[in-house]
C-alpha cells in the first residue's frame, strides 16, 4: 500500500468532509503492511486520523481510514444507533469497530450497515437495508434520502479527490494535505 492510494481513494476523509474511506489493496508482505500502517498512523495521528486494516483475504487487505471524532458523532445518531443496536453493536465507536471487523471476518457478505462507518447518510444505509430498489440516485452510495445533498456532496468528493491528486504528484506530503480535525 502507498500513500498514492490514500490519495486516490481516502482525499473527502484526508480533507475532514468525509468521515471515513474504505479501499483494497494488494499485499505481498502482512508485516510490511502493518508496518506502512504504524508509520502512516503516527504521522497522521495529531490530524485526528486513523487508518486500519480490517480484512485480510487472497492477497488483498481491506483498509479502513476514519476519524474518530466525526465516527463518534455519526454512530450516535437515532437511526445509525438503531440499525447498530439491530446488528449486535454496543458501546463506543471503537467497540463498534472490533465488531465490524468481526462481521467483515466472519459473515458471507459485506455488512450493509458499514456506510454508517464511512459517513453515509443513516437514511440512506437505513433505505438501502430495508428496500435496496427504492434507491434515487448513485454516486460514492446509493441515495434513499435527500438527493440534492447527497449530489452536492458527490461532486465536492470529486473535486476534492481531482486537487488531492494534483497537490500530491507535485510534491505535497500526506502530512501538508491531511486537514486536522
Amino acid at each position: 500500500m502507498s500513500e498514492f492510494h490514500l490519495i486516490r481513494h481516502c482525499s473527502p476523509t484526508l480533507a475532514s468532509l468525509k468521515t471515513g474511506s474504505l479501499f483494497s489493496c494488494h499485499v505481498e508482505d502482512m508485516c510490511q503492511l502493518r508496518h506502512v500502517l504504524r508509520d502512516i498512523n503516527l504521522r497522521l495521528k495529531g490530524k485526528g486520523l486513523r487508518v486500519l486494516p480490517v480484512r485480510f483475504c487472497k492477497g488483498k487487505a481491506l483498509i479502513y481510514v476514519y476519524r474518530p471524532r466525526k465516527l463518534e458523532r455519526d454512530l450516535n445518531n437515532k437511526t445509525a444507533a438503531y440499525i447498530l443496536k439491530e446488528r449486535g453493536y454496543k458501546g463506543k465507536s471503537s467497540q463498534c469497530i472490533r465488531h465490524l471487523i468481526r462481521r467483515l471476518r466472519d459473515a458471507e457478505e459485506f455488512p450493509h450497515e458499514i456506510g454508517l462507518f464511512l459517513g453515509y447518510p443513516s437514511e440512506d444505509v437505513k433505505g438501502f437495508i430495508e428496500d435496496p430498489s427504492a434507491c434515487k440516485c448513485v454516486g460514492h452510495w446509493k441515495v434513499y434520502g435527500n438527493e440534492e445533498a447527497a449530489r452536492r456532496n458527490f461532486a465536492k468528493f470529486r473535486k476534492c479527490t481531482m486537487v488531492y491528486s494534483r497537490h500530491f504528484a507535485l510534491g505535497k506530503s500526506l502530512e501538508k494535505l491531511t486537514v486536522a480535525g
